[in-house]
């Protein structure tokens, strides 16, 4: 497994190269409290060169824990990048690196809200009733909370609004 993937633009064939293998997870180095990457970044990648760029397609996989937004539970779920396109544009000869590409092709295909229901393995995914209490007052015998307690500074802004009628 390595830790990044380099492509050296000296031995690539005129026609193309294809590439397949894995990067370690490290690779993703995603901040504590956000999803985590918990297997390879998996890539099975045509490489070819166009004048002074390098169009990689392909696809691409990644299991990561991701955090239920309804339940707050852990679950995993694999991001796959079927038919990706990456064009890099090539600023020196050598060997040129598209291992920070292939991380953000990835994670530009998170789930905005992850949900359990979507993962590898489908959870019900409902929110739990006691986090609802706010709107069963009645049936849990809590008073109505009383408006009346609110900072009045806040009420001057309701005399601006007919200010714009004025000419």
């Amino acid at each position: 497994m390595k830790k990044r993937l380099m492509i050296d633009l000296a031995s690539l064939p005129e026609d193309g190269k294809g590439f397949v293998g894995e990067l370690l997870p490290e690779v993703f180095d995603l901040p504590a409290g956000d999803a985590q990457a918990v297997a390879p970044l998996e890539y099975d990648l045509w490489a070819q060169r166009y004048g002074s760029e390098l169009l990689l397609t392909g696809g691409l996989s990644a299991c990561f824990e991701f955090t239920c937004v309804r339940t707050v539970h852990p679950f995993l779920q694999t991001i796959r990048v079927e038919n990706t396109a990456i064009s890099l544009e090539i600023v020196s000869e050598g060997d040129l690196d598209v291992t920070e590409a292939l991380r953000e092709e990835v994670l530009l295909h998170f789930p905005l809200d992850p949900k359990c229901e979507n993962g590898d393995l489908a959870q019900g995914c409902e929110i739990d009733s006691r986090y609802l209490a706010v709107d069963k007052i009645e049936e849990s015998g809590q008073e109505t909370p009383l408006r009346a307690e609110c900072d009045d500074r806040w009420s001057a802004l309701d005399n601006l609004k007919d200010l714009k009628d004025q000419p």
